[in-house]
């Protein structure tokens, strides 16, 4: 039972991760607010490209945007398939694994229950990332069908405000799976610090919290995006 047990510090570690992640979430996607965020600043230009697009009688180009979209999701969906694969296969070694990491300086010791847990985090996270990049795929697919199904050039843009809204819409869906999956992979890197030591997991979530808070709102993208 005593492998089973899980350290005061490594407990802490895990709390701060859950927690920190679920905070920056809400603070980012869900809390009501007007600052601008890449995110909404680029689902104004989604919209404003689809707005574009109704007008135009060639469509190509706008499937080939379409296009290149999904294949980022579905780099990174496969991506993730293999990182799960090659953890589920770790999981196999744990007691080997945790031996040559317990030679490293600065390291903690832990049981292999203990070990076995924090792979089990990444695999958890991994397959958060998988559901929410495939679910991406899915609805840039469907924004595709939507921009062929977009009828003849109208005389007005606004005559198309509906359907506008809806492939926008759908297109921002997809765009948001996409970032969460790939904000996934960030605070995948934090706790895969939890294998040398919850200290070090602490500091490595903060920091991944610093990294997408500042791309997030102040970047030097956002500031180009924000340029009239």
């Amino acid at each position: 039972m005593n492998s089973l047990f899980l350290p005061w510090l490594d407990l802490l570690a895990l709390l701060w991760f859950a927690s920190g992640w679920a905070l920056y979430v809400w603070h980012t996607d869900h809390r009501a607010t007007t600052r601008p965020t890449l995110r909404r600043q680029m689902d104004k230009y989604i919209r404003e490209w689809i707005a574009q697009m109704v007008m135009r009688d060639n469509r190509m180009l706008d499937v080939n945007i379409m296009r290149n979209l999904t294949r980022s999701s579905q780099f990174f969906a496969s991506t993730t398939m293999l990182i799960l694969g090659a953890l589920v296969a770790l999981m196999g070694y744990a007691e080997k694994a945790a031996g040559v990491i317990a030679e490293l300086p600065f390291t903690q010791q832990v049981s292999e229950r203990v070990w076995e847990l924090k792979i089990l985090l990444l695999v958890l996270i991994f397959v958060f990332a998988f559901f929410k990049l495939s679910w991406s795929i899915r609805q840039f697919g469907l924004a595709s069908v939507l921009v062929g199904a977009t009828r003849k050039t109208p005389k007005d843009a606004e005559e198309f405000a509906a359907h506008i809204d809806r492939i926008a819409a759908l297109a921002s869906f997809a765009s948001g799976n996409f970032n969460n999956g790939l904000r996934a992979y960030y605070f995948g890197v934090a706790a895969l610090s939890w294998f040398l030591h919850p200290v070090l997991m602490i500091v490595m979530t903060v920091s991944v919290i610093y990294v997408l808070h500042q791309r997030e709102f102040h970047s030097k993208t956002l500031g180009l995006l924000l340029t009239e």
